[in-house]
């Protein structure tokens, strides 16, 4: 069966959304503090960079003093969240990058671009690839763009949704268009939800799977 089809996810979507229960957008950070918050979850835990984020934000409380401070003054707020050294200089860069070229810390302008205009905007900031962007516009604005992780990645792969070919960079589009524009915010967390619960990366839980009947790896899992 091939289920890289629209109706094929809603269906998965829907099965999912039974054992998860429903899930609605909210907003979750302005897109600024969205921005340096994902920049300080690359590579390391939720647990770790929500410290990271909220030892910053409590130290320098606005962006602008975040953007205008010392980098070893930045790393020291951030030294949980790993890799601190190139991310503070990573944030500070990005920061002055987007006061210079817009006058201000404000990206609302965004929410009015086309997805693929606003994705290639974030992107052509240094260091942010397709994961990142896709995070600030689905979490800061609801847009339509399908932030790919780990665990949707890994699920998504066994599901047969995306080819075992697919390299992450491209399973961010590949996904968003198979995946209803409405439905992509809460189909995201619903992989995240049965990548944590369910098909962990070692070893899947595949006899306690909902999907199970649906998924063409649940005897061979990668």
């Amino acid at each position: 069966m091939n289920t890289a089809t629209k109706s094929n996810v809603m269906r998965l979507s829907y099965i999912l959304k039974q054992e998860y229960g429903e899930i609605s957008w909210y907003p979750r950070r302005d897109p600024i503090n969205e921005l340096v918050y994902t920049i300080l979850s690359q590579h390391t835990s939720d647990i770790n960079s929500e410290r990271a984020f909220d030892q910053l934000i409590t130290h320098f409380i606005t962006i602008e003093a975040i953007s205008n401070a010392d980098v070893l003054e930045i790393e020291e707020c951030i030294k949980t969240a790993g890799l601190h050294k190139i991310k503070a200089v990573r944030i500070k860069e990005v920061l002055n990058i987007i006061n210079n070229m817009t006058g201000g810390f404000d990206l609302s302008f965004l929410a009015e671009m086309p997805l693929q205009t606003a994705k290639n905007w974030l992107k052509s900031l240094p260091g942010i690839g397709p994961k990142t962007a896709a995070i600030v516009l689905c979490f800061s604005f609801g847009m339509p763009a399908m932030p790919v992780d780990t665990h949707i990645y890994r699920v998504s792969r066994r599901l047969g949704l995306i080819d075992l070919k697919t390299s992450v960079d491209k399973a961010h589009d590949l996904m968003e268009k198979i995946v209803a524009p409405d439905e992509i915010f809460p189909f995201h967390m619903y992989l995240i939800k049965h990548g944590r619960k369910i098909c962990k990366a070692l070893k899947p839980r595949c006899n306690d799977c909902i999907v199970a009947s649906k998924c063409p790896s649940r005897l061979k899992p990668s």
